[in-house]
């Protein structure tokens, strides 16, 4: 054995989060240079890291040792407390001899996790420990192990039962006396103590190092980590601290530190030849997947066949057989064959690679989903090239229509497990993860961990904070690293002269640069893949330690990747709104059209296409960026493949062939195809190789490749690794050349094209889905706009700046959204038809802020069991006061919902507490049996004159402006005015441009200087790169909203004038271009001043307001009479108000003519706002 050789068998990796800054390939390469036969990995209480560690150590051509540094409970799991005198846990550092011994590891680090988690540490017991001890070797632990508690305490008997234990569960042979060495007193006190009962019991030592860090250099930084974990500064004394000799030290350096106990370093080599474990990785295997037993009891290849053709009937009736074979110029007959043909051969190759259970799986729950009413979209990424998958339901696009590839989903020449990712309803996709569980079994279904990371930003910000510098200054250094993926501080110091400047420059910074490197891309933290789901064959924990979420869900300890190799069956359960918006909309539709269904609308109808054509896109899928609406506008589209193209081209790199294709498209520039084949590969797409398929395509046609070959060729083009790409380069032009008799030079021409495009290639197989409910989206919209925002709103509840934006949408499009009422509104948004008999849109009472939409479902149900609620005395004394409480009810009154009472809202805030005492006083009687005597009189409405000195009666009514700003706060829109009608005679006058007429205004001379005038909603406070200030501002009119960007010279003066703030309403010039990449208008404003509402003389007409949804014929009937009882000579205009903004006025006759006085202002006042 060599006297320097030696095993490290302690070693923490960065998944003990923020304890260790080991990472897996820097361990493993350490250990290859210092010779080291075989390293183990001990990570706390967790085997996040082993398949990771295992493969990276292979790799490195190091044994990978796994184990893990347990957490021992001082009693039984299920004691969940402390024990006197005793620690919550102390630690075992076990290792895993053989297979058996690995999946004991995963047992009990399951257990830990799923049973046995007490204040954050997943502990296990003896009694599991010796259940399954087989297989596993123990070493006693660090300086805080289980037979080290009691040596702390100096109690040696205490130790030495422990060491007994411990010796008789896991057998001499494999249980060994830690010894550990950092430089601390009491650790040569325990060494000795060890030694002692190693010469007495007859049991081996083996000395360890408890590595938190490769190099003794990093002791700092792992000390900065250790700070971040814990919350705590550098400069704090009592703090959770290691010696600095917990690095991975050589062979040498613990051979002489341990000299004085023999065999200590001799015994880390004789347990790694111990150690002996092959982990079975492979990504291509079924072999762990749940194996899906026929219904019928036929083998299951058969059955699945059978599915297959079953669905292939019910896909293609004889109309759309018809209209596919008439697409591809073949007859019926012709083009069944070839349905026929290509199911044959994809069920073959799904059968041979033995995946047929995962589509009978993904096709069953897809189905019960179904079943459910639970949206399913159509399909997502390769899936959808994939013949069986249609037939089976799994997905719902044609392949066949749309030109989609099955190699492109399941390569049979480059054997990777089948990846089906499948998008649900946003809200229901819990029930549909459910199923599976209980379908397969609880512990067979899990969740997927993932970690978060210290990223470049977050890393300089954390480490400033725990070495104390100040908010402001971390926040200027971390705001000059890009906010970009992948980014990195040290490429961004290596390209930055500025950032290089401020660090050099001083030594806080240089510390803080050094730490913050060293620390980057460490595990921050776990949490669960959002859509990730994995099913096993059996219970999981046979296949991979289990762990739990913050929500208490079952979750793996091995991530994506590592799940994939170890052979489970991976899913991804994807939520998408989109769909529930879509479900929303068509039950909506559903009430006066009730065999409505999205699937089997008409994919070219005419008012859709125009929609899209105008770029009235808000709200339609993936189609409402503000650059996507401008390409729609250039683009014209003309058919669902246009859409389906452009969610391909949308994307960095392919943008640039936009135009291109546009001028192509128009007839404005002609196509030059190397090839005539090219022609009819991407003549459809004008000439440029938008898709992924298009690149396998022309190598087939154009070089015979087989169409899997074609997917590696694709790959390999992707990626550009030199070696793979001339390696291809030679097939493609012999091939060519066998193939089409193409010559070595155009060849090579068109294998460049080729490469080029592929590297921004799309899968086609995933626009196409995304194309559809694209297109489904912007149908509803343009054929049931009311129903189908009804549905947006109701799907962005608890946000209500995106209502705001929705309702101003609504407006734009002449929809009226009408106030929340207690009395009319759903939970959600909903369609209601108004006394004019046109359709608007009810505000739902779920949407409110701060009332809680189980508050509303309590009070909604109610209503519809036993009628309307008469006033507010009435609503809250029909529901619990503790469900709908005083809170809540203050909102609903500041919301407006209660205006339908007739009281003002300052009114019933007034009484609001006297309301609520009394409805609770009444329940506790009822509860009690105490019914009053008075309870079968009629006292409706008596709570509105009860205790006149709390009237809300005698209140006087809030200001409209702290009406409107309670709606805008609570509702995110204004529903009884706008903060703008005292200034509608400025704003009106003629002398201002409108907002929402931007597009009609004349902007070819860039000189003109246009006035607004308007609200300030925010605005946003820069600096240019020069450092000199300048700020954007969000304003709006009656008639809609923009920003405007103010320079230096405009900006600073307004600013110190304080009329930037939100609220102000001010006027300005702005002069208006044409963004040359956006096509959109930019508006640059200068001049800005204070608007001034203008006051109105005493000889001023009277002004009477009417809101068309609000008010009735009773309000016009008792406005006339108020008119009639004070005759004279001022004349009354009354504006008639639409809610979605419009407004006319009109002249009341001359014998409505009126004396303008106090009195007739009282009287007036609810229609005088």
């Amino acid at each position: 054995m060599s006297t320097h050789s030696f095993v490290h068998l302690h070693v923490h990796s960065e998944y003990s989060t923020l304890d260790s800054t080991v990472r897996t390939k820097e361990l493993v390469a350490a250990a290859a240079k210092l010779e080291m036969p075989a390293v183990a990995i001990t990570d706390h209480g967790n085997l996040y890291a082993a398949v990771e560690f295992y493969q990276n150590a292979v790799a490195a051509g190091v044994k990978p040792i796994l184990g893990c540094e347990i957490y021992l409970a001082p009693a039984s799991l299920s004691d969940k407390k402390e024990v006197p005198g005793r620690k919550n846990s102390t630690h075992l550092t076990l290792l895993a001899k053989n297979e058996t011994g690995w999946k004991n590891l995963v047992k009990l680090v399951t257990i830990g996790h799923l049973e046995g988690e007490y204040l954050g540490e997943p502990r296990i017991d003896r009694e599991h420990l010796a259940k399954y001890a087989d297989g596993l070797i123990c070493l006693s632990g660090c300086i805080n192990g289980a037979v080290n508690e009691w040596l702390h305490r100096n109690d040696v008997e205490g130790a030495r039962k422990e060491v007994i234990g411990l010796r008789d569960v896991f057998g001499a042979d494999d249980f060994y006396l830690e010894l550990n060495d950092q430089g601390l007193e009491i650790q040569q006190q325990i060494n000795q103590q060890l030694k002692s009962f190693s010469e007495e019991l007859g049991l081996k030592m083996v000395a360890t190092n408890d590595v938190h860090f490769l190099n003794k250099e990093d002791a700092e930084a792992q000390d900065v980590l250790l700070c971040i974990g814990e919350g705590r500064l550098l400069l704090d004394e009592n703090r959770k601290r290691y010696p600095a000799e917990h690095y991975f030290k050589s062979g040498e350096e613990m051979r002489a530190l341990f000299a004085d106990f023999p065999g200590a370093c001799d015994a880390t080599l004789e347990i790694a030849e111990k150690c002996n474990i092959e982990l079975k990785l492979d990504p291509t295997s079924s072999e762990k997947y749940p194996q899906f037993d026929a219904p019928d009891g036929t083998p299951r290849e058969e059955y699945f066949r059978k599915v297959c053709f079953e669905g292939l009937e019910s896909r293609y009736p004889a109309d759309k057989l018809a209209q596919l074979a008439e697409q591809e110029n073949v007859s019926t007959d012709a083009m069944m064959e070839v349905l026929n043909d290509r199911l044959d051969y994809e069920i073959k190759t799904i059968n041979d690679l033995g995946f047929a259970s995962y589509f009978l799986i993904t096709a069953d729950f897809i189905q019960w989903s179904r079943d459910q009413d639970i949206p399913v979209g159509p399909g997502r990424g390769s899936a959808a090239g994939s013949l069986v998958a249609y037939t089976m339901g799994i997905t719902d696009i044609c392949p066949m229509r749309f030109g989609l590839l099955f190699e492109r989903f399941l390569n049979p020449e480059r054997v990777s497990p089948p990846d089906v990712d499948i998008d649900f309803c946003q809200s229901r996709r819990p029930e549909v993860i459910e199923y599976v569980r209980q379908k397969y079994g609880e512990r067979s279904v899990s969740h997927i961990i993932t970690y978060g990371t210290l990223g470049a930003k977050s890393v300089i910000r954390d480490v400033a904070r725990v070495m104390g510098v100040s908010y402001g200054d971390a926040d200027m250094l971390a705001k000059m690293i890009e906010t970009k993926p992948g980014i990195k501080l040290q490429d961004e110091f290596n390209e930055k002269q500025e950032l290089r400047d401020v660090i050099e420059n001083s030594s806080t910074w240089q510390e803080l640069w050094s730490h913050a490197v060293k620390l980057e891309g460490l595990n921050r933290n776990t949490g669960v893949h959002a859509a990730g789901i994995v099913i096993g064959d059996r219970a999981l924990d046979e296949h991979c330690a289990l762990t739990r979420g913050n929500e208490g869900e079952v979750v793996t300890q091995c991530d994506m990747n590592a799940i994939t190799e170890v052979g489970l069956l991976k899913m991804d359960f994807l939520g998408l709104k989109n769909l529930t918006v879509i479900q929303d909309a068509v039950q909506h539709i559903r009430q006066h059209t009730p065999d409505f269904d999205i699937s089997n609308i008409s994919l070219d109808d005419e008012p859709t296409l125009q929609l899209l054509n105008r770029g009235e896109t808000m709200g339609v899928f993936q189609l409402e960026s503000g650059g996507m609406v401008e390409t729609c506008r250039k683009y014209g589209i003309q058919k669902i493949d246009d859409i389906i193209d452009l969610l391909a081209l949308y994307r960095p790199g392919a943008m640039d062939y936009i135009d291109q294709m546009i001028e192509v498209k128009k007839g404005i520039k002609p196509v030059a195809y190397e090839h005539p084949l090219l022609e009819e590969i991407c003549g459809d797409t004008y000439g440029v190789m938008i898709y992924q398929e298009q690149v396998q395509n022309a190598a087939k046609q154009l070089a015979g490749y087989t169409l899997g070959g074609a997917d590696i060729l694709r790959r390999a083009m992707g990626k550009k690794k030199p070696s793979e790409m001339a390696k291809q380069r030679e097939i493609f032009v012999e091939g060519s050349k066998v193939t089409n008799d193409i010559d070595a030079e155009l060849a090579n021409k068109i294998f460049d094209k080729i490469a080029g495009f592929a590297g921004y290639g799309f899968n086609k197989s995933h626009s196409a889905c995304y194309g559809h409910i694209s297109y489904w989206t912007a149908y509803l919209k343009a054929n049931h706009p009311v129903e189908f925002v009804s549905g947006l709103l109701s799907n962005e509840l608890n946000n209500t700046d995106k209502i705001g934006v929705f309702i101003s949408e609504c407006h734009r499009m002449d929809i009226e959204v009408l106030p929340p009422d207690i009395n009319q509104s759903q939970l959600r948004f909903s369609p209601e038809l108004t006394p004019s008999g046109k359709m608007a849109i009810r505000y739902g009472l779920a949407a409110i802020k701060n009332v809680g939409e189980g508050a509303m479902a309590t009070a909604i149900a109610e209503r519809e069991q036993n009628g309307i609620f008469d006033n507010l005395d009435d609503f809250s004394n029909r529901l619990d006061s503790r469900s709908v409480n005083k809170r809540i009810l203050e909102n609903l009154v500041k919301a407006g919902a209660m205006d339908w009472t007739g009281e003002t809202r300052a009114g019933m805030f007034a009484r609001v507490e006297q309301v609520v005492a009394s409805a609770s006083s009444a329940q506790r009687d009822r509860a009690q049996g105490q019914d009053s005597l008075f309870d079968t009189m009629d006292f409706a409405g008596a709570g509105q004159e009860s205790d006149q000195g709390h009237s809300g009666a005698d209140t006087q009514e809030w200001p409209k402006d702290e009406r409107l700003t309670h709606e805008k706060e609570l509702l995110g829109y204004y529903t009884s005015g706008h903060p703008l009608d005292k200034y509608r005679a400025a704003i009106d006058a003629g002398r201002f441009e409108k907002i929402g007429l931007l597009d009609e205004l004349d902007t070819k001379d860039k000189r003109t200087r246009h006035s607004f005038a308007g609200m300030i909603r925010y605005v946003e406070h820069k600096v240019t790169r020069a450092g000199k200030p300048f700020g954007v501002i969000h304003i709006e009119d009656f008639t809609g909203s923009c920003e405007v960007v103010c320079w230096s010279e405009s900006y600073s003066p307004a600013r110190e004038a304080g009329i930037l703030m939100s609220g102000k309403v001010i006027r300005l010039k702005a002069s208006i271009k044409v963004d040359d990449r956006t096509e959109t208008l930019s508006l640059t404003g200068s001049q800005l001043k204070e608007l001034k509402a203008r006051k109105s003389s005493q000889n001023a007409s009277v002004q009477v307001n009417l809101w068309l949804a609000r008010h009735t014929k009773s309000d016009l009937e008792s406005i006339r009479n108020i008119l009639v009882e004070h005759p004279g000579e001022t004349p009354v205009e009354i504006h008639l108000q639409s809610g979605t903004g419009k407004r006319a006025t009109v002249q009341a006759g001359e014998n409505f003519r009126v004396n303008k006085c106090a009195a007739l202002d009282r009287a007036l006042a609810k229609w005088s706002e």
